[in-house]
């Protein structure tokens, strides 16, 4: 199992003014977190309550039928490209960014095993999708368009213009090269998927984006590209019987939930996600729109103006020591830093004995590895020196079985955490504002009273 510790937020190593006496912590709220994780796994079956991304990492029906899907493909394609956005691209970034081997799509067809190179068409910026778009030959490309409501704007615009590129390339044969994963029968990419036959996979009712990453959003692009998807969600599941205990002294979710809960509240409003990998450097933007959508609400379940919500910020270890950890140790003292950490690397690297005599010497002879170590263990402690409060996760390796603990653990942080904030966790209003501004500003039926008003509003721009 991945392994947590929270020593460094313990008011006996950090101070009484900037850490928690843990132990007491959990003593005082034993009993509401006990009520709280019984309350999530009895409801997690009940339609309504969004909670059944918990139940996804039992689901090997849907990784027979992915893993069938792909083997019939395989070969077939060089490209796979993903369209989608937030909950549909960021999970997706992060598992492959973890898993394939460093620099995929530049590797050659034998490197990658006979896989596809993997886009994510993530932001609808025109020089990035112009760019993308006239560097992939579409006729070797699978396209994975990813949106539940068929209703989003960005993606739907993405889909639309490959669609009319491959359509123009491969004339009626175009819909071989698209898979669709959207709601079972509403919407409007069901809509337009059923009329055009396009192979679809399907988004789970109750299963917001940004805990979709273990349905097919996820293991869809993932199986496409060879990650073993059995081996993720076996750790999800045996994470899953480790978070069914009710006992905080067992629950590392349960104990990260409450920490940083009542941290926040000493003013530690700022969650530091900091892996020591450049392959986890994703988990970090992953957990950004996990910890924001869920958690920043401007009331709370009796609708009491409440505005919670610690800010999260991604770093990476060793890279941001040199731009953000003189911040974290001399700036405002409002930070929990989470550090991540690997146990052993997949392959070493040495450092050449070629300036022994210098004062490089030291370096000669060690590895990249010992060094990655050293910057993580010696960061954590110079943080601790100067009282910044932290805690550290620790993956023996990286692979699909340590990930999908580590995420899916992360998942059900989150939903304690929104609960001992008495907020509503799986909704997210201040995201549909801005997508209605956006329907009106580009003419959407229906909007034309607000488009009125918008325009008065945004003519300073």
């Amino acid at each position: 199992m991945i392994n947590y510790c929270w020593k460094n937020a313990d008011s006996a190593v950090v101070g009484s003014e900037h850490g928690l006496n843990v132990q007491k912590e959990f003593e005082n709220y034993r009993e509401k977190i006990a009520e709280i994780v019984s309350g999530l796994y009895a409801k997690k079956d009940t339609p309504g309550n969004w909670l059944k991304w918990m139940n996804l990492g039992y689901n090997q029906e849907l990784v027979s039928e992915i893993n069938e899907y792909a083997q019939s493909v395989k070969g077939k394609f060089d490209n796979l490209l993903v369209l989608g956005i937030g909950g549909s691209s960021l999970g997706g970034i992060c598992v492959t960014e973890s898993i394939l081997k460093p620099y995929w799509n530049l590797l050659d067809k034998e490197a990658r095993n006979g896989m596809p190179r993997i886009f994510f068409l993530d932001n609808i910026d025109p020089d990035q999708t112009n760019g993308l778009l006239s560097t992939l030959d579409l006729k070797k490309t699978l396209v994975n368009v990813i949106t539940k409501s068929g209703n989003t704007a960005e993606t739907m615009s993405a889909f639309m213009i490959v669609k009319a590129r491959l359509e123009k390339e491969l004339g009626a044969s175009y819909k071989e090269n698209i898979v669709a994963t959207t709601d079972e029968s509403k919407g409007i990419l069901r809509k337009i998927a059923t009329e055009e036959s396009f192979k679809t996979f399907v988004v789970p009712d109750d299963v917001g984006g940004r805990f979709s990453i273990f349905c097919a959003v996820g293991l869809l692009p993932f199986g496409l590209v060879g990650i073993n998807i059995s081996e993720l969600l076996r750790g999800v599941r045996e994470m899953d019987a480790e978070l069914k205990n009710t006992n905080i002294d067992k629950n590392i979710a349960a104990q990260n939930a409450l920490i940083h809960y009542l941290m926040d509240k000493k003013g530690k409003n700022i969650s530091v996600m900091m892996p020591y990998s450049s392959r986890l450097k994703y988990v970090s933007d992953w957990y950004v729109q996990l910890w924001a959508e869920s958690l920043g609400k401007e009331v709370d379940l009796e609708g009491k103006v409440v505005h919670a919500g610690p800010t999260p910020l991604k770093a990476l270890g060793a890279t941001d020591q040199h731009s953000q950890v003189q911040l974290y140790n001399e700036g405002p003292n409002d930070k929990l830093i989470s550090f991540v950490r690997v146990g052993k690397f997949d392959t070493t690297l040495e450092i050449p004995r070629v300036y022994e005599d210098s004062e490089l010497g030291y370096l000669c002879g060690r590895t990249v590895n010992d060094l990655m170590n050293a910057e993580a263990d010696s960061t954590r402690v110079a943080v601790t020196d100067y009282k910044r409060p932290n805690i550290t996760i620790t993956l023996p390796v990286i692979n699909e079985y340590y990930l999908g603990q580590l995420l899916y653990m992360l998942e059900v942080q989150t939903a304690i955490a929104g609960a001992l904030y008495n907020i509503d966790t799986f909704n997210q209003p201040g995201v549909e504002q801005a997508k209605n501004y956006t329907y009106a500003l580009m003419g959407r039926k229906g909007y034309e009273e607000v488009a009125d008003k918008l325009s008065k509003k945004i003519a300073c721009v």
